[in-house]
């Protein structure tokens, strides 16, 4: 009998993520969901102060300096991290063999480019959708590759 794989997926997208197993029968369940810190606050609520204003020299207007950069967008990339540490940190554990990334481009980008060698090593395959939406038993025509199928005794 072959032994069985002990593979995780991994769906998620800037703010959550759902860690998801197959299980003997190959049925798909949700062993652990995360979600972020920031994921339904407001931009506003994510800075510490109002953006600066910028003044003209030859008039006493003045206008409101735009943010470098969208502070949601750096707390996705910062969640994204943080799943890559946790998935890195598991990989070292052997919690998993094998890995699959389920995230829309940005995010698996981000996750996979902050995986350490052990856990790039096990990872077997990539998907770009947002698939958190979709419950668990509605997962397998998207990732049904992945997953060997079930040897059944005669």
């Amino acid at each position: 009998m072959p032994k069985d794989r002990n593979l995780l997926f991994v769906l998620a997208d800037g703010e959550h993520a759902r860690f998801v197993r197959a299980a003997a029968d190959n049925a798909l369940y949700t062993q652990q969901d995360l979600d972020s810190p920031s994921a339904h606050k407001r931009s506003a609520d994510l800075v510490s102060d109002r953006p600066g204003a910028t003044f003209h020299s030859d008039s006493t207007h003045h206008s409101a300096k735009l943010p470098r950069h969208n502070p949601h967008d750096l707390e996705m990339a910062a969640f994204a991290k943080d799943i890559a540490a946790r998935l890195n940190e598991a990989a070292t554990r052997g919690v998993y063999e094998e890995l699959v990334l389920v995230a829309p481009a940005h995010t698996l980008n981000e996750i996979e480019a902050a995986l350490d060698a052990d856990a790039t090593q096990r990872l077997i395959g990539t998907l770009q959708k947002d698939l958190l939406k979709i419950p668990d038993h509605e997962l397998w025509p998207h990732v049904h590759e992945w997953v060997r199928p079930v040897h059944r005794a005669r």
